[in-house]
C-alpha cells in the first residue's frame, strides 16, 4: 500500500473541507469518536474543543488519542496519527489564539461566514489542543498510480497465502484504477 511523502501528507491536510475523527477514552474505558474541524499548523494537528465537550474531558484524564483525516474520493488517501494530545491553551485563553481559530473556521467556510460564526461563539470558551507528529506514530495510505502494482492496495499480511495477488510472480494487471 503506498505511502504518502511528508509534501504529499501537508498538502492533503492543508485542503479544506477534510473533517478530522478524534479518538478518545471515556472514564469508563470505552472509546469514542467525535468528528472535528481542525488544521495542520506548526507539524501538529489543532482542534478547538468547546469547554464541556466531552473529548477535552476524556483527553484531560487519558490524553492518548487517535486522529484519522481521509477522503472517500479520489486517491482514497488516509492519514492516521496515534500518539498524546497535548493542551496547548487552555480554556478562557481563547483571545491568545483567536487567529488560529479563524484559520480553522476559513477552512470549511468562507470568510464572512467565518467572521460570523466566531462573532457569534466569542463568548463560549474554548482549548487549543494538538498532536505533535513529531511525537506521534503517524501512518498513511493511498490508492495505487496507474504507474505502481497494484498489489500494494493492501498490507501484505492482508493477502491469503497462495492466492494470486500474495504470488511472488503475480502479474500486475493494467486496467481502470478505482477513482471516486
Amino acid at each position: 500500500m503506498p505511502k504518502l511523502t511528508h509534501r504529499e501528507i501537508e498538502d492533503f491536510l492543508a485542503e479544506r473541507n477534510h473533517l478530522a475523527r478524534i479518538a478518545t477514552v471515556r472514564a469508563d474505558g470505552a472509546p469514542t469518536v467525535v468528528p472535528v474541524w481542525f488544521i495542520y499548523e506548526r507539524d501538529s494537528i489543532l482542534i478547538t474543543p468547546r469547554k464541556h465537550s466531552a473529548f477535552l474531558a476524556n483527553i484531560r484524564r487519558e490524553p492518548r488519542v487517535a486522529i484519522t483525516v481521509d477522503e472517500d474520493t479520489g486517491l482514497y488517501r488516509k492519514v492516521l496519527v496515534e500518539g498524546a494530545a497535548r493542551i496547548f491553551y487552555e480554556v478562557g485563553e481563547d483571545r491568545k489564539w483567536d487567529d488560529i481559530y479563524r484559520r480553522i473556521a476559513c477552512r470549511y467556510v468562507d470568510e464572512s461566514a467565518a467572521d460570523f460564526y466566531l462573532s457569534e461563539t466569542r463568548d463560549q470558551p474554548r482549548a487549543l489542543i494538538g498532536v505533535e507528529f513529531a511525537r506521534a506514530k503517524v501512518t498513511t495510505w493511498r490508492m495505487p498510480n496507474p504507474n505502481e502494482p497494484y498489489t500494494g492496495i493492501w498490507a501484505k499480511r492482508y493477502y491469503e497465502p497462495g492466492s494470486k495477488m500474495a504470488s511472488p510472480n503475480y502479474a500486475i494487471p493494467t486496467g481502470p484504477r478505482i477513482r471516486g
